[in-house]
């Protein structure tokens, strides 16, 4: 990226001081900072709302993560798609421009994984831990981008494009466990833009100190954490 300041699409905490508060999420919704915000958010909430649906028909737990059907195929396709859309707009966005070894300008139909993990060093995405706080067992956290501190794989978005580009063979890697990193690796990449900013009218990006079940702070769409 050649660009310098301002960076897009980039969330950064503050230092907590008296001025911080406003400060800290004014710069989210200024209209320059993101281009159609809104349009990424939605589909992370429609999502995340099949994914419910899905959690009547298939229980939250650790027995399950091997689970594989059309329905969790049908919603791995949809959510990689997602992500890769939010990977581009944020390269985009901050004016990403690679080239191949003849210096030739690559186009952005064939941009892959490894033009898309160099946000890992200005999102800190593999810090990211999301926990989904209805579940049986011990594997309720995931870290979706985890792999990218020290590596350029991510199993989950192999499985998505093994099982897309072959899912008679590969269909079984569209299970359980594929399906809830890839939705929290899409939670991770739209709050390591917007923190939990929805972009609905009146939203405040506003943290709230009062008692709760859960010791985890709540994330976008009041489900994860």
């Amino acid at each position: 990226m050649s660009q310098s300041k301002p960076f897009h699409r980039n969330f950064r905490g503050f230092v907590e001081s008296a001025n911080s508060g406003y400060s800290q999420w004014a710069y989210i919704v200024d209209r320059n900072y993101a281009q159609c915000p809104e349009h990424y958010v939605r589909a992370f909430l429609l999502i995340q709302s099949d994914l419910l649906r899905l959690f009547q028909f298939v229980e939250p737990s650790d027995t399950n993560l091997i689970a594989y059907s059309y329905r969790m195929h049908e919603l791995l396709m949809r959510t990689c798609i997602e992500i890769e859309a939010n990977f581009k707009a944020i390269l985009k966005e901050n004016i990403f421009n690679p080239t191949d070894r003849n210096g030739d300008p690559i186009p952005e139909q064939r941009w892959n994984i490894g033009h898309y993990r160099k946000v890992n060093k200005t999102h800190h995405l593999s810090a990211y831990r999301v926990h989904i706080p209805i579940w049986e067992g011990t594997n309720s956290v995931y870290q979706p981008f985890k792999q990218w501190a020290t590596s350029t794989d991510l199993p989950w978005y192999q499985a998505y494009n093994k099982s897309k580009h072959d899912r008679r063979t590969a269909f079984k890697e569209a299970n359980f466990e594929n399906l809830l990193n890839s939705v929290g690796g899409l939670l991770v990449l739209l709050s390591s833009q917007f923190r939990t900013e929805d972009f609905t009218p009146g939203s405040r990006l506003r943290t709230v100190s009062v008692d709760s079940y859960y010791s985890t702070k709540a994330a976008r769409g009041n489900f994860f954490t």
